[in-house]
């Protein structure tokens, strides 16, 4: 009996000290993780500290943190087993923010300016609801059987949708909520926002502000092989700089989002590994690099906060959407973008219309079509920020099909061939994307 016990002390001495090394290191990133994860849901969406925890926290080893919420000083504490405590504040206009012990919580800040000028249209254009329209050639029984099957059966936890919507000619001709979410609901669109990102680019360019093939305006890289990066390899995530991208440990990803103070700074840091246009990697600390730029076309920090918003945000009536920002003050272009399912909608329906809302053109139409053209090494998966199907990466669905795409998939597609937007919003990829959309098409009888 003495063995069996010394047997099962030796084993259980030998899992802690395994889980022990594994773990411990990751405790900074888990509890940064659930503390900005719960400060945005909860004072962003209004959901409950529950709802978080069993909904955008249900992620191995995220689900270990214990978070503390105080709505009287708006900020969320989270710890795992007491150790490595993190805190994430909210600022009303900024949203939530990671923040360290040096971080001055009592220095004035500057917020951007809105203009959530209501307008008395329908959707998308104003903020009526859309008028009833029953097209001929939809077939709407095989529509919405197909959006119906998108959500969990009762009792199901496994394709986790949250929100579908599909627009057909700028009409809804589908859109279903799960419990607890509604068309108010803004839900996180965590790399989509990479697209909108790229997009002032396209803005910038149209106003003959910017010129995306000159060498990206970076110091650090003046005196090495860097200096020839252009902000078209950027945008293209084909700078050939070292970046890894992996959420599964600690990456250069994850030290980004959840340790470093200024985010823009963390690609600009790295080694060219190829020389430019040579080699596609997909990289967040490019997309933060690219909003690091956008703030450099600006005189003060004021005029880069509100050009977000007053160039495209606004302009085309997102009027829900929130951009978080990190300690610096810079937007978390790669990830931190917050929306209802409409308002990323209108972002889709914008492209769709090559950058023309309403009669006015916020990007030239050449833009649209230079994001959906692959970049020369991704395998026709890749464009401008955007990602494509141009390389038949889901086969039934038409090759002209580009979409924004974000972490447990969020997406967005844009079909110009079909004159079809459909955003799907979730918290789990194990769904059948290809068969989903191919479906709503072939439900658009010609």
């Amino acid at each position: 009996m003495k063995k069996i016990f010394k047997f099962l002390g030796i084993a259980l001495l030998t899992f802690v000290v395994y889980y022990g090394y594994t773990t411990y290191p990751k405790l900074d990133l888990i509890s940064g993780f659930s503390a900005k994860s719960v400060a945005s849901g909860h004072f962003i969406d209004n959901r409950s500290q529950e709802i978080v925890e069993k909904g955008d926290n249900d992620i191995d080893l995220i689900d270990l943190a214990k978070n503390k919420i105080d709505d009287n000083g708006k900020f969320v504490t989270a710890s795992v087993y007491g150790l490595k405590e993190r805190k994430a504040i909210y600022r009303e206009g900024l949203g939530a923010t990671l923040i360290n012990d040096d971080f001055d919580v009592t220095k004035p800040y500057e917020v951007p300016k809105r203009n959530k000028k209501n307008t008395n249209l329908p959707f998308p254009y104003g903020n009526l609801e859309p008028k009833d329209t029953i097209f001929s050639t939809i077939n709407y029984e095989k529509l919405n059987s197909i959006v119906v099957n998108a959500f969990d059966k009762k009792g199901e936890i496994k394709k986790r949708t949250r929100s579908v919507l599909v627009i057909y000619k700028d009409k809804i001709i589908a859109e279903k909520y799960t419990d607890g979410f509604t068309k108010n609901s803004r839900i996180l669109g965590w790399s989509m926002t990479k697209s909108l990102t790229a997009t002032y680019f396209g803005v910038l360019q149209k106003q003959g502000k910017i010129d995306i093939y000159k060498p990206a305006p970076i110091k650090e890289w003046a005196n090495d092989e860097r200096k020839k990066i252009t902000i078209n390899d950027l945008i293209h995530m084909n700078s050939g700089l070292e970046w890894e991208e992996d959420y599964g440990k600690i990456s250069d990803v994850t030290k980004m989002l959840f340790q470093a103070e200024d985010m823009s700074q963390s690609q600009i840091e790295k080694p060219a590994k190829y020389k430019p246009n040579s080699h596609w990697n997909y990289s967040s600390g490019t997309t933060n690099l690219l909003s690091g730029i956008l703030r450099k076309q600006f005189k003060t920090h004021q005029e880069y906060l509100d050009f977000w918003y007053t160039a495209l945000i606004d302009k085309i009536g997102m009027h829900s959407m929130i951009v978080e920002t990190d300690m610096a003050g810079n937007y978390l272009g790669s990830s931190y973008g917050w929306a209802t399912t409409r308002d990323w909608a209108k972002f889709g329906l914008l492209y769709l219309h090559k950058g023309n809302w309403n009669g006015e053109q916020l990007f030239d139409e050449s833009w649209a079509k230079y994001v959906a053209t692959p970049t020369n090494t991704s395998n026709g998966i890749y464009g401008g920020h955007f990602w494509l199907n141009a390389g038949g990466d889901y086969p039934d669905v038409p090759r002209d099909m580009y979409r924004c795409s974000g972490y447990q998939g969020q997406m967005i597609f844009i079909v110009p061939s079909a004159d079809l937007v459909v955003v799907r919003m979730g918290l789990s990829e194990d769904f059948d994307f290809n068969g989903f959309l191919s479906g709503i098409v072939g439900s658009l009888k010609k």
